[in-house]
C-alpha cells in the first residue's frame, strides 16, 4: 500500500470570482511506504499547497487524496502523520516540553510515558535545556526546532514538513538533515517534504519532484541514488550530479550527458 496518492488533483482559489488563481492543475503523485519525496519549485508554484491538500487541511477543487489508502479526513482525524511547517504554530501558554507532549497527550498516552518520549525528541533536536522554557523565551529558529520534535514524538508513520530547516543554522540543518533520515530508516517512516533547497532535497530525497510555475504541475521526477547520506555523500560526485540534474529541470532544460 502507497504512503500517499494524489490523482488529478486540481485547486482552485476563490473559483468563480475575479480574483480566482489557480494553484495546482492536474497534479498525480504517489510516494511509496518508507519512501522520502521532497517537493522542489519556484516560488508560489503551490509545494505547500500540495502538502496541505495531503493534510487535508484544504479540499481538492477535483481529484482525491489518500493517505495510507484512507481519505485523507479520515487520515488526519486518526493522527495517521505528523507535521511541521514555516512556522512552528507552537501554544504560547504551554512550556517546550508540553508543546512536545500534545499530540501524545491528545492520544491518551500516560504522562511519564508522554514526558519520556518529549525529552527524548527536545534532546534530539538539541533543545534539553530549554524543556521548562516558554515559546516566547526561544529564538525563531529554535521554535522550529521544538515543532520538529512535536512532529516526530508520535513516531507517525507519515511526515509532512514545510520548509522545517529553513530557519536553522546551517551546522545545525545539517546535523537535523542527518537525524531525520536516520529516523525515517529506523521507523520506515514515509515523507513528504517541501524546500526551496536543491542540495537539501538532494541530500534527503529517494526522489525529487519538480514542480512548475503556477498553475503547479509535475514536470519531472528524479530519483537519488548516494553512495552514502554523510558527509561523504555531501562531496561525492554523484550529489553534485543530481544538483546538476534538479537545477536543470528547474530551468526546463535538459541535462547535458557527461563527455
Amino acid at each position: 500500500m502507497s504512503a500517499v496518492v494524489v490523482s488529478s488533483v486540481t485547486k482552485i482559489f476563490n473559483k468563480g470570482r475575479p480574483d480566482e488563481v489557480a494553484a495546482l492543475s492536474d497534479v498525480d503523485l504517489t510516494v511509496g511506504d518508507g519512501e522520502f519525496v521532497s517537493l522542489i519549485g519556484p516560488s508560489g508554484c503551490g509545494k505547500s499547497t500540495l502538502l496541505r491538500l495531503i493534510a487535508d487541511l484544504i479540499p481538492p477543487t477535483t481529484g482525491t487524496v489518500t493517505v495510507a489508502g484512507k481519505g485523507a479526513g479520515k487520515a488526519r482525524k486518526e493522527q495517521a502523520y505528523g507535521i511541521a511547517f514555516q512556522q512552528a504554530g507552537l501554544f504560547e501558554w504551554r512550556t517546550v516540553l508540553r508543546n512536545v507532549e500534545l499530540p501524545l497527550e491528545l492520544r491518551g498516552t500516560a504522562k511519564a510515558e508522554r514526558r519520556a518520549r518529549a525529552e527524548q525528541m527536545l534532546a534530539l533536536v538539541g533543545l534539553a535545556d530549554f524543556a521548562g522554557h516558554y515559546p516566547a523565551q526561544l529564538s525563531g529558529g529554535m521554535q522550529q526546532r521544538v515543532a520538529i520534535a512535536r512532529a516526530l514524538a508520535v513516531q507517525p508513520p507519515l511526515l509532512l514538513m514545510d520548509e522545517p530547516f529553513g530557519a536553522l543554522d546551517e551546522m545545525t540543518r545539517e546535523r537535523l538533515q542527518s537525524e531525520l533520515l536516520g529516523i525515517c530508516a529506523k521507523t520506515g517512516t514515509s515523507t513528504v517534504f517541501v524546500t526551496h533547497s536543491i542540495s537539501e532535497a538532494v541530500f534527503l530525497s529517494d526522489r525529487v519532484v519538480v514542480m512548475s510555475a503556477r498553475p503547479g504541475r509535475i514536470t519531472a521526477s528524479i530519483t537519488v541514488d548516494l553512495p552514502s547520506r554523510d558527509d561523504a555523500g555531501r562531496q561525492s560526485p554523484a550529489f553534485f550530479d543530481k544538483i546538476t540534474e534538479v537545477r536543470q529541470a528547474l530551468r526546463g532544460t535538459p541535462v547535458k550527458a557527461a563527455p
